[in-house]
């Protein structure tokens, strides 16, 4: 798997909003900051927050568009991207969008997130 496979992998894995097809794409200390400032780190804070976020957001697409590699060798890759987001909560539709910096490291011969850091476009 490259690291452009590893995005189109999280992204479809996400996309199931099943966490144990999330977890695997994981560091076991990966961090991840939310759009609003929330910090989660190590992997069991991080399926706390993205288990949350399945059961609150019904029938999400959260979607990656605009890649930038800074760095992509094989053992690092960091890249910058735009993501939009739409689903249903509380029965009603709601979206949103920002950009993010992603780390993946190679590990066990395969990509795993480090660290992703989702924020609000100026």
């Amino acid at each position: 798997m490259t690291a452009e496979d590893f995005v189109k992998n999280y992204e479809g894995a996400l996309a199931t909003q099943r966490w144990e097809n999330v977890q695997p794409l994981m560091h076991k200390n990966v961090c991840v900051t939310f759009s609003n400032g929330a910090v989660h780190e190590g992997r069991a804070a991080v399926k706390v927050a993205f288990e949350r976020n399945f059961e609150l957001i019904k029938n999400e697409l959260y979607k990656v568009e605009n890649i930038r590699w800074l760095l992509n060798n094989e053992s690092t890759a960091v890249y910058l991207f735009d993501f939009s987001w739409k689903g249903i909560i509380n029965g009603q539709s709601i979206e949103g969008s920002g950009i993010g910096t992603s780390v993946l490291v190679q590990e066990g011969g395969k990509w795993v997130l480090l660290t992703e850091h989702l924020g609000k476009k100026a």
